[in-house]
């Protein structure tokens, strides 16, 4: 086997389309179905955050007669599925792999639920949300709430009665927020760090202004147009979530949650400062389309001030709450690879994805390259760039 692809997702699959193309023999290994992560960690409401012309992969994309639409999470599911079949993309589904590393030989073996598989490459393409963070505070609250990641919020009728707090606001934390609201549900969300995007400007989405600014092609995570944590929806046609509009429809907005003790909830004074950041991003991105649409200077860059000394503004008992949901991101887990690649951090060490360990490769993680690698869409050009890799390495060894 020349090359092992670990994990079926969209950057998989866009991956096995151009491995195809150039003749080189693969497998996928996926733990579930196509599209795991879509299927089954994501809530039944949720709509893809961008119109149904971005929903593109290599060879194949939306051709339907609604490009400005938000396809529901089922039909992007549906969607990734007939991907699949219509690059007749080898995958092996309901296999788990449990480690990666060299033999002896210096290949790589590749230990399965399904058994042994030796390659000369393996490409790591099981995404970024493998594990929630979940702050270690959430040790502190009493057995008698229940506590639950957003990979693992289905709906408002999964949520037992009573208040709910919902902890951070970017893209999850914000919908879901907006998901029980919409159901009646008492929710309080603790507001942090997030961008505020226009979801339309001049009758465009964002999504194409993105494009066509370049904010896509750029590399600094730190750039604030970059759409990370950003508060966008597919719900109703569309539309940016705005905190402030939340609130006057009964949103209970708080700070960052500082600490949980024996017998409170403990919320800094950051609410402001989150709210005026959001606003302030929210701006800076009108304000480049608008120069982009009339020709004339962009604006300087926005700077953003850092958060204020989380001074304890709010205190609440730990009876408050029925039910936490943690929308406070992801981790990666990257203990199965048994590579110098791998940093102390647990972080891979890598160029576009390609490892310092010959032969091993990921895909699928944000910012990989540019900021497009963090969307669905951007899969088709990271996965080109690691197919010449692969094809050109193979070439260099046939040749020696």
């Amino acid at each position: 086997m020349d090359t092992v692809i670990v994990g079926a997702g969209q950057s998989g699959l866009a991956l096995s389309y151009f491995l195809t193309e150039r003749g080189i023999d693969h497998l996928l290994l996926e733990r579930g179905r196509v599209a795991e992560r879509w299927r089954s960690e994501r809530w039944d409401s949720l709509r893809f955050q961008f119109p149904n012309a971005f929903v593109k992969l290599p060879g194949y994309q939306y051709d339907g007669d609604d490009a400005s639409a938000f396809m529901h999470r089922d039909e992007l599911v549906a969607w990734l599925d007939a991907y699949a079949l219509r690059i007749n993309a080898p995958v092996r589904c309901g296999v788990c792999v449990h480690k990666i590393a060299r033999d002896h030989a210096g290949e790589w073996r590749v230990d399965t639920s399904a058994g042994d598989y030796a390659a000369r490459n393996v490409v790591v393409a099981t995404g970024p949300y493998q594990q929630p963070n979940i702050p270690a505070v959430g040790r502190r609250i009493p057995a008698r709430v229940r506590q639950l990641p957003a990979s693992l919020y289905t709906g408002p009728s999964q949520v037992g009665e009573g208040p709910i707090l919902v902890v951070g606001s970017g893209a999850s934390g914000g919908q879901i927020a907006e998901d029980l609201l919409r159901a009646g549900r008492d929710v309080t969300l603790a507001v942090g760090r997030h961008r505020r995007f226009p979801r339309r400007r001049a009758g465009r989405d964002i999504a194409y202004w993105l494009e066509e600014l370049g904010t896509l092609d750029r590399t600094d995570p730190g750039d604030p147009t970059i759409p990370f944590a950003h508060l966008l929806s597919g719900i109703d046609g569309g539309q940016d979530l705005n905190l402030r509009d939340l609130q006057d429809r009964g949103l209970r907005l708080l700070g960052r949650l500082s600490d949980v003790t024996a017998t409170r909830y403990q919320f800094a004074d950051t609410l402001a400062h989150d709210l005026a950041v959001g606003d302030q991003i929210y701006a800076y991105v009108c304000a480049l389309v608008d120069a982009n649409i009339n020709g004339t200077e962009a604006p300087p860059p926005v700077a953003v001030p850092p958060a204020p000394a989380q001074i304890d503004a709010e205190r609440m008992s730990l009876d408050a709450f029925a039910t936490v949901i943690w929308a406070t991101g992801y981790h990666t887990d990257f203990s199965w690879v048994d590579s110098p690649a791998i940093a102390a951090d647990g972080k891979p060490r890598h160029y576009r994805g390609v490892s310092e360990d010959p032969g091993l490769s990921f895909i699928g993680l944000p910012g990989l390259y540019k900021a497009r690698s963090s969307f669905l869409w951007g899969a088709e050009e990271d996965a080109h760039y690691l197919a010449e890799h692969i094809a050109s390495a193979k070439a260099n060894t046939s040749t020696q």
